[in-house]
Formats: C-alpha cells, sequence, structure tokens
C-alpha cells in the first residue's frame, strides 16, 4: 500500500489537472522565508469562503508534507496550510533538512504564534470563512494539534490527530467548558507502536469523561499516515460545515 509520508510530487508546486487539463491546483511557498506552504484548490472561486486546512506535519519532515496530504484529502474543498516545524534535522550526504515540532512546554508560545501567523498569511490572500479554521497534525504536529486546539478552542471548528496521542502536562484541559464545542478526530494505526491501542483507549476515556465530542478511526496501518484515513477526514470536516452528511469530492 502507498503510504502519504512517500513524496507524489518532487517540486514545489503542485499541479493537478482535471479532465479538460486545466491546471490550477497549487502548492507552493507562503512567505518569502519559505517556512510554510498554501494549497490552493482546484478551481479556486474568489467569491467563496472556504474552509481552510492547517496542517502540523510529522516528525523530520517539513511543511511541504502539504503537498502529499491534499491530493488524497480534496482537491476542491480546501484551501490548505503548513507552517514549518522548530526543530532543525539537518541532512546527511547531501539529503534536505527536515523539522520536527518541540514537546518542550516553552516552546508551545512559538508553535502557536507560528500556527496564528500562517492563518492570517492564508486569509490576506485567499477568501476563508473565519468559522471554519479546522487543525489537524500527524505523530507529534497531532498532538500539538490537540493542545493548541484545546487551549483556543474559540478559534478552531475542529482538531484532527493522526497517530498523536492526548498531550501530557500542561492541564490541556484548563477550559474544559469551551473546549468541549471543538469535536475531535482521532485516527491511529492498528499495529502503531508509538501510540499503541491501550494508550488510545485510555485517551478515549479522558476525552468522553470531559464530556468531548470525539470520532475515533482505526486504520490497518503502524505509524504513519494511511491514504485510508484522507477520505474519512474530508467527509468529517464537510459534514461539520454543511451540517449534515456531504457526498465526498475528490
Amino acid at each position: 500500500m502507498n503510504r502519504v509520508h512517500q513524496d507524489i510530487a518532487p517540486s514545489d508546486h503542485l499541479t493537478c489537472e482535471n479532465d479538460a487539463g486545466i491546471s490550477s491546483a497549487i502548492c507552493r511557498s507562503l512567505s518569502d522565508g519559505h517556512d510554510s506552504a498554501l494549497f490552493v484548490p482546484l478551481h479556486y472561486e474568489p467569491n467563496y469562503a472556504y474552509p481552510l486546512f492547517v496542517w502540523l506535519h510529522g516528525p523530520r519532515d517539513s511543511q511541504q508534507q502539504l503537498k502529499r496530504i491534499m491530493p488524497l484529502l480534496s482537491l476542491r474543498n480546501f484551501v490548505g496550510v503548513a507552517p514549518r516545524g522548530l526543530i532543525e534535522h539537518v541532512g546527511l550526504n547531501g539529503a534536505a533538512a527536515s523539522w520536527s515540532w518541540s514537546a518542550d512546554e516553552a516552546a508551545l508560545s512559538r508553535a502557536e504564534q507560528r500556527v496564528t501567523d500562517v492563518i492570517e498569511l492564508a486569509r490576506r490572500r485567499m477568501n476563508i470563512a473565519p468559522r471554519r479554521v479546522f487543525l489537524a497534525g500527524f505523530g507529534s504536529g497531532g498532538t500539538l494539534a490537540l493542545r493548541m486546539a484545546l487551549a483556543r478552542p474559540q478559534h478552531f471548528a475542529g482538531v484532527l490527530s493522526l497517530g498523536g496521542r492526548f498531550p501530557a502536562g500542561g492541564n490541556p484541559l484548563c477550559r474544559l467548558s469551551e473546549a468541549r464545542a471543538v469535536p475531535i478526530f482521532l485516527a491511529c494505526g492498528q499495529a502503531s507502536c508509538l501510540y499503541p491501542q491501550s494508550d488510545v483507549c485510555a485517551d478515549l476515556r479522558l476525552l468522553h469523561s470531559g464530556g468531548m465530542n470525539v470520532a475515533l478511526r482505526v486504520y490497518p496501518c503502524g505509524d504513519e499516515v494511511s491514504p485510508l484515513m484522507l477520505p474519512d477526514m474530508n467527509r468529517w470536516m464537510m459534514e461539520l460545515v454543511v451540517g449534515q452528511p456531504q457526498t465526498v469530492q475528490a
């Protein structure tokens, strides 16, 4: 089975052609520092306010992971944006550098600011629905997404964590009454070593005891993003956007 962590487009620009041969789905650098990426949906309509999909990449990757995620999530439904992680891993033998998110509590404010900055940059360039911002991530990026969404529930329409355990320390449920309004999508691999089923069940019990709205999906994979996860994520978010079950657009 192909995995999302494998490159599906080698360049900084990802163009996807429809049946008429028109290319308009693009993943590109969002800022001059090349530390973030923006996905423009196929046939972008400036007069339509799009939901925004904010992606926090997994460990030892970069913001360019967005261009491997979006074609399997949806080419039409979302504007996508991704910031780069905080910790640099220098590439060996000519390999490109990669990045990770810090688990240090002191780095949380820096990560939050980075997410805030890319959301604002996306809003300046694209028409974004103000109450339709979804925060998602993989692994440590998923854990960070959960922490941020629970700390700032008024900013997000939903949060999605793929293989990212519930954050430990720092009192992530300190705003429990407000956080209950944020729907949570948890995806995990059945054979995961980093987030085993026993830990998933413990996190689920904690969230349910707090009265959280949680959708759990278990997939036949290990510690990776399975392509099976992305259509489910699309469907879950679009049901929140339109308020009813939605036919998924590829």
